[in-house]
């Protein structure tokens, strides 16, 4: 039958394992470093994947496919919770995992290219806002997340805040920022917890008042470092 399933670019894929817990049928996998669907049947075509994936390597496509078969998804992702419990990792996030096995094998260098990194701190008129691709992060959210460097901070310029503890409202510098610099992107990840809702919330602020219709991406990320969501 024809219908709608994912298709994953492997060029673009970083690896970094966010698609494999987004996925509700389990039907992705980390095969050499690399996202794969493994199985037609255990996609639904909702495409609950392709928010968490950094790079944007997961779209749609229709095409002749094996039709979704909801109880064989469901019996899949039962048997994937047992083999991780049978591992000896009980609730460890795949992330982690991944994050530590590609750790051997890569420079353990970081990706950040700009400093200062506090949202307080940077000059609003850095030279390295041209064109920038920017990421907005909670602080506590690259502690959550083992593989943050590599899955949101490769090719774009961070920075970090905590409206609560800073007492302050980002919305105006932020805004100044978009305005009078050429940002191409604005990605904001953000813990699941409600006080990180008004990280989100000044940078919503800040896209409105410059006035550019700019692509942005949030994701929700637990304290156990899985993607809860993303818009």
């Amino acid at each position: 039958m024809i219908r709608k399933v994912i298709h994953i670019n492997e060029e673009q894929c970083i690896g970094c394992g966010l698609c494999v817990n987004a996925c509700a049928g389990a039907a992705i996998e980390i095969v050499e470093g690399k996202a794969r669907l493994l199985k037609e049947y255990y996609c639904d075509g909702i495409g609950s994947c392709l928010p968490s994936c950094p790079t944007a390597a997961i779209t749609f496509e229709e095409r002749e496919a094996a039709p979704y078969d909801e109880a064989a998804a469901k019996e899949n992702r039962e048997l994937r919770k047992r083999k991780k419990m049978l591992s000896g990792f009980g609730a460890e996030s795949l992330v982690r995992r991944q994050a530590r096995s590609s750790a051997k094998e890569q420079d353990m260098s970081g990706c950040l290219d700009q400093w200062p990194v506090q949202i307080k701190q940077v000059p609003v008129n850095a030279p390295y806002f041209a064109h920038a691709n920017l990421l907005v992060a909670a602080v506590c959210s690259a502690y959550a997340c083992g593989s943050f460097h590599s899955a949101f901070m490769r090719d774009r310029i961070t920075l970090i805040g905590c409206p609560k503890l800073d007492g302050v409202d980002y919305s105006e510098k932020l805004t100044e920022i978009v305005a009078g610099n050429s940002i191409s992107s604005v990605t904001v990840v953000r813990m699941e917890v409600p006080c990180c809702g008004g990280l989100e919330q000044v940078v919503k602020n800040a896209l409105e008042r410059s006035g550019k219709m700019l692509p942005k991406q949030v994701v929700i990320l637990t304290v156990k470092g899985y993607v809860l969501g993303g818009l």
